[in-house]
């Protein structure tokens, strides 16, 4: 294990993050709205979401136990900041997006760390997340666009916005409710 977060912890950050941020674009549409229109083409949340990534990947090459790639770290150590600089400089289109889409496959990891080896059937509620997170990690990373047009779509419509900021609110609540019952 990567992360020392027990399940119910991180599923009542998970759940209560869910619930804040859809709550808050519930609450806000207009301003969420133009923020999430803006964002994938964003020269400075591209930065920022990047220099986020490659901290933390830098540290996840300097204390996770690599088994038979132990020799490559020295390498990987140089690689990650290298290869953040060298996205930074020549991905401009979609640097937030492709970021993001890094971000999400990293904080994946934490909830899968916490369900690995539970019982609990209700544990799959986090691990579906994460498996989605990766999904739509690997599509962001690949393929940016999608997320701007995903974007485009959701906005386009007051009633599927709401709809949507709706469903993460009330998957928050479940995961929060088996956190603090199950978990």
């Amino acid at each position: 294990m990567i992360y020392p977060f027990s399940l119910q912890l991180v599923g009542l950050a998970v759940g209560l993050a869910l619930i804040l941020s859809h709550a808050f674009a519930l609450l806000s549409p207009a301003p969420v709205g133009r923020f999430l229109r803006a964002l994938p083409r964003s020269r400075p949340a591209g930065t920022a979401l990047l220099a986020l990534a490659a901290i933390w990947s830098f540290w996840l090459v300097q204390t996770v136990d690599l088994g038979e790639f132990a020799r490559l770290r020295g390498i990987l150590a140089i690689g990650v900041p290298v290869g953040a600089v060298l996205a930074w400089r020549f991905l401009e289109e979609f640097l937030a997006v492709r970021a993001l889409g890094i971000l999400a496959l990293l904080i994946a990891d934490i909830p899968l760390d916490a369900a690995f080896l539970r019982p609990e059937v209700s544990r799959l509620l986090l691990v579906t997340l994460a498996y989605a997170w990766i999904l739509v990690g690997l599509f962001l990373v690949g393929m940016p666009y999608v997320l701007r047009d995903l974007i485009a779509w959701l906005t386009a419509s007051p009633a599927r916005f709401r709809g949507a900021a709706l469903a993460g609110i009330a998957y928050g609540g479940v995961l929060v409710i088996c956190a603090l019952a199950l978990w």
